[in-house]
């Protein structure tokens, strides 16, 4: 059988208009593409979700090697600020333009066209996973938290996990990701008492306060890095008071903080050292400081080793480069992977995902199915 076209399905990808949590077709794509090559497909659907768990293989016999991606993708924007249509997958110049076309329909179509030609050339002795869902971009709590969940439910289990988010800043094949940062977001609301801006000493003023502890907050050194994380950061995000009024002292006032924490830290850590500055302020000022806190994810690193030797391999075969090992960037999926098994990230150059004229040149989704091909053969010894 001819070999499974990447770039023509990730053209097809990218002209399912799946707008997070719109689906518009994508996942359903991929389940006649896979159930036709002789995967066992479950929609796992969840909360108005459409997921994909495609199996190839026996799944509790020998070993077995996931692959997980998004089919969802973050709003076009200003659709008449871009060249071509955003999801026509128009190729110009070798370059495929789209929403999608780096983060991260082209992951998902070379790991699927990889997963397909492995198994028809090389029937591996072990599985082979594909976990798709439809909820990275937004709340992501009926995505790959869904089909985990399913897993567990079902005996259904991976060995080692690839998740094919593009991991490059610049140049394919010069970095991998083997952890995460944290991430946790902090809204703090500082409350003291309306009044006449003419008679301050009759309100109790929360603007004060609140500067007050954002100044403590900005001002701490919250680490100095660990062996493969950077620094620790803390960044204000909001201060809003909302007061048209500029002769009045405002009841309140909300700031927000968002930490993006290494492995010296857990999300409890930091929430009981932002606690004990709020409270500080409060005995310092008198003014009531509330806060509640949205933990996105926990730090994580899957240590170097067998997977990210086997990645590192592969990518070096084929590109000609040897890929850092990092934990720089965002959040992923993968933090939720990291509990399950162990779990690193590769993919193609990310400089235009969620950018207007979103693109991708034609020949790295060609190099990425090579590379995810490469890496089935050395896992399963083909």
């Amino acid at each position: 059988m001819n070999p499974v076209d990447p770039v023509a399905l990730t053209a097809d990808l990218i002209r399912c208009r799946s707008v997070t949590p719109a689906d518009d077709g994508a996942i359903g794509l991929l389940e006649d593409l896979l159930g036709s090559a002789g995967f066992t497909c479950s929609r796992v659907d969840r909360g108005g979700i459409a997921n994909l768990f495609a199996r190839w293989g026996e799944g509790r016999n020998g070993r077995s090697f996931g692959f997980n991606g998004h089919t969802d993708v973050v709003p076009v924007g200003d659709e008449a600020a871009w060249s071509a249509d955003p999801f026509g997958a128009e190729i110009r110049d070798g370059v495929m333009y789209g929403r999608g076309a780096t983060d991260m329909k082209s992951g998902v179509a070379a790991f699927a066209a990889a997963a397909i030609d492995f198994v028809r050339a090389t029937p591996p002795d072990g599985s082979i996973v594909l976990a798709i869902t439809g909820d990275e971009e937004g709340v992501a709590t009926d995505g790959t938290i869904a089909i985990l969940d399913w897993m567990a439910a079902n005996g259904e289990s991976i060995d080692a996990c690839l998740v094919g988010e593009p991991t490059c800043p610049d140049h394919m094949g010069e970095m991998i990701k083997i952890g995460r940062r944290g991430s946790m977001t902090a809204h703090f609301v500082a409350t003291g008492r309306q009044g006449h801006s003419a008679y301050p000493h009759r309100a109790l003023n929360p603007l004060p306060a609140m500067a007050r502890l954002m100044d403590r907050l900005a001002s701490h050194v919250l680490d100095t890095g660990t062996a493969h994380f950077d620094a620790s950061t803390l960044a204000i995000t909001t201060i809003d008071t909302g007061n048209p009024a500029n002769n009045v002292i405002p009841a309140a006032t909300r700031a927000t903080v968002n930490i993006r924490f290494n492995d010296a830290h857990s999300s409890a850590s930091i929430t009981e050292l932002l606690q004990t500055e709020a409270e500080r302020i409060a005995d310092e000022t008198g003014v009531r400081v509330d806060m509640k806190v949205q933990v996105s994810g926990e730090s994580f690193l899957t240590a170097p080793g067998e997977l990210s030797d086997l990645v590192a391999a592969s990518v070096t075969a084929e590109t000609g480069l040897v890929p850092v090992l990092s934990t720089s960037g965002g959040t992923s999926d993968a933090r939720f992977i990291k509990d399950h098994c162990p779990v690193v990230e590769f993919g193609l150059v990310g400089k235009t995902m969620h950018q207007v004229d979103e693109c991708v040149p034609v020949a790295q989704i060609e190099q990425l199915k090579a590379i995810y091909g490469r890496i089935l053969r050395g896992y399963f010894g083909g």
